[in-house]
């Protein structure tokens, strides 16, 4: 597996490969991988002919400096993980590349997508994933990019942001890969002590009570969405930073649930925020995005 630190190295690679007629994957990451990173990896191996994956922990995207510092590094492992899923390249970046001094272009969006749940909650957060997506893009200069649909909000806006800003390749959502007991894979995990842990479970059980209700006939959102805080609530040290059911087909958010309702869900389980969510009815999410 190559790795490469300086932008020119990682560019030259992917032009290299690409002129030789194959197709780049590329998986952006911040690290502390886990199975749910390695299933992109795999599925972005399935349709193109060598993988990339890069590594930066992305300050700019975080709206509380205490989360940035608590990210979890964990280089060495990453990168064994990696080369065991067959990753090709590994781009390392470092902040002074990516943002050197006096840096002062973004990349931001208006509009539904970026107006609740987490952009709502979490300021400035999404300016800078879109931010540093498209300097990645413009680095690794990937055919498929592949983003996890645990994070589906994320995933929706860097696909409208390589349609509008005509990037020239295909977005891909992978399925949300969970734990045994149904919590979503999340590197946040880690920083949960084995009684947070637990009590976690109640955002998947909660979610999963709700769909329960809109098999059964239930659309109202409202009692949807009670259900699901009912559930969190009722766990001591967790309090519910957002719960919204939207449309997945524009995002705008709806009173009476339907099969194209997604209902979605952050909490807190004491300083440690996850996030989940689920597509009433049970359909299953599409794997590109190509609107």
């Amino acid at each position: 597996m190559d790795q490469f630190t300086s932008i020119a190295e990682q560019r030259a690679w992917s032009r290299g490969q690409r002129r030789a007629g194959k197709r780049v994957g590329f998986v952006p990451t911040m690290g502390a991988l886990h199975e749910g990173h390695l299933s992109l990896i795999r599925q972005a191996r399935a349709s193109t002919d060598v993988v990339c994956a890069s590594i930066f922990v992305n300050p700019t995207q975080f709206d509380r400096p205490e989360d940035f510092a608590k990210y979890p590094i964990t280089l060495d492992q990453d990168l064994a993980m990696l080369r065991d899923a067959g990753c090709d390249a590994v781009f390392l970046p470092t902040k002074e590349d990516l943002y050197p001094e006096g840096f002062s272009t973004f990349v931001e969006m208006v509009g539904p997508l970026t107006d609740k749940m987490c952009a709502a909650t979490r300021p400035g957060h999404f300016r800078g994933v879109t931010t540093i997506v498209a300097k990645l893009f413009h680095i690794v200069e990937p055919d498929v990019a592949v983003f996890g649909q645990k994070d589906l909000q994320q995933a929706l806006i860097i696909g409208r942001m390589v349609r509008e800003l005509d990037f020239g390749l295909e977005i891909q959502i992978g399925p949300t890969v969970r734990e045994k007991d149904g919590l979503a894979m999340s590197s946040r995990n880690r920083r949960l002590s084995v009684v947070e842990r637990r009590i976690a479970l109640a955002l998947p059980r909660g979610l999963e009570l709700a769909n329960r209700l809109f098999k059964s006939g239930t659309r109202e959102s409202i009692k949807l969405i009670e259900v699901l805080g009912t559930e969190v609530l009722q766990e001591e040290g967790t309090a519910l930073d957002y719960a919204e059911i939207v449309d997945l087909r524009d995002f705008g958010e709806v009173e009476t649930a339907t099969d194209s309702s997604v209902l979605a869900a952050a909490m807190f389980v004491g300083e440690v925020r996850l996030i989940d969510h689920i597509k009433l009815g049970g359909a299953a999410m599409p794997v590109t995005i190509d609107e």
